[in-house]
């Protein structure tokens, strides 16, 4: 019977390990790519207007492009 019980808390806590580490590289890919995000709003605002026209980029599309790099392009 104690063997049964150890086995049993042994596959808990595995599965818990399992998704603790499940959660923490969400966690990491979530900050790199919010960092992706800030990194191309930043450097797309840093560009003059004339910039920004010669790419077919107007300011209100940063948002927009910032999140499709950072996340892929949104499903419609």
């Amino acid at each position: 019977m104690a063997a049964i019980a150890h086995t049993h808390s042994a596959a808990a806590s595995f599965c818990f390990a399992g998704r603790l580490s499940a959660a923490i590289q969400r966690l990491q890919e979530h900050r790199a790519r919010r960092a992706i995000y800030r990194q191309t709003v930043r450097e797309l605002n840093a560009l003059t207007e004339r910039d920004l026209a010669d790419l077919g980029i107007n300011r209100a599309m940063i948002t927009r492009l910032a999140y499709e790099a950072a996340w892929g392009a949104k499903q419609v």
